[in-house]
């Protein structure tokens, strides 16, 4: 079956390169048909995103701040100013001092634990608040990125896990809020990637290496492979699933060890 998302808009958060994932989620939908606009934080950023944007026919990009109601209510004004709805956001934001993703959780700072909340679970919450006012006439689809580490311990993940499984449960309660609305809020959790975010977290190269060797399909995700699940969970395909946390791992979340000749 060829899933389209033709006539379909979305609002892509979070991309910083090519090989972010929010980048293959995005470049996923274009080939399916999606209109799309970004989000992106500091010019940096902006002077990235801009070609990638432009390579999926994207003229709209807007500089936010998640943690800033200001910045925030900005964005999705300019973006009902463009559109006047909206079929899917897709929430790729998370952040850690990067001090803190390697060594004991324990030693977790009280700055960094709020700040961490904020950014990478809280925003969803936000975003779904100004989101869904586009969406009321026909539905759509809320889709934000975990990792196992939220259920899971995974050494140097730290503080991001306690933010994963949080922004985890904020998916089930808006899911249950926003179902009524025709509204579907869902997660993705890919395994291991190397991206820009995951190269933060100490031992990332080790990390890696481990669940290629051991997932069920012997492999990591790809972009692609996430990008198609993507576009699942945004088409009319996906019009039953929500508030789910889809696992995209190559099946490692299956596992009580590592396969017998890694032991």
């Amino acid at each position: 079956m060829t899933i389209s998302l033709a006539g379909k808009r979305g609002l892509v958060m979070g991309v910083a390169n090519e090989r972010s994932i929010a980048w293959g989620i995005a470049k996923a939908c274009a080939e399916a048909g999606a209109e799309l606009a970004f989000t992106y934080q500091g010019e940096a950023f902006g002077k990235r995103l801009e070609p990638l944007a432009a390579s999926v026919g994207s003229d709209f990009m807007v500089d936010v701040d998640v943690t800033d109601d200001a910045s925030l209510d900005a964005a999705f004004e300019a973006l009902a100013a463009r559109w006047d709805s909206l079929d899917f956001v897709v929430h790729a934001i998370a952040f850690s001092d990067k001090a803190e993703l390697t060594g004991r959780f324990l030693d977790t700072s009280r700055a960094n634990f709020k700040n961490s909340l904020d950014i990478s679970a809280y925003s969803f919450i936000e975003i779904a608040r100004r989101a869904h006012p586009l969406m009321k006439e026909n539905g759509g689809t809320l889709l934000t990125l975990t990792y196992m580490g939220s259920n899971r311990v995974t050494p140097n993940y730290n503080v991001m896990g306690v933010a994963k499984a949080a922004l985890e449960s904020a998916t089930r309660y808006l899911a249950n809020d926003l179902g009524p609305e025709g509204i579907r809020v869902n997660a993705l959790s890919p395994g291991p990637m190397k991206t820009l975010a995951g190269a933060a977290i100490g031992g990332a190269r080790k990390t890696y290496k481990h669940t290629d060797m051991n997932a069920p399909l012997r492999a990591n995700a790809t972009l692609e492979a996430v990008g198609g699940t993507a576009v699942w969970l945004i088409s009319d395909a996906g019009a039953c699933t929500t508030g789910e946390i889809v696992r995209v791992d190559g099946g490692f979340h299956v596992l009580g060890m590592p396969q017998h000749e890694n032991l």
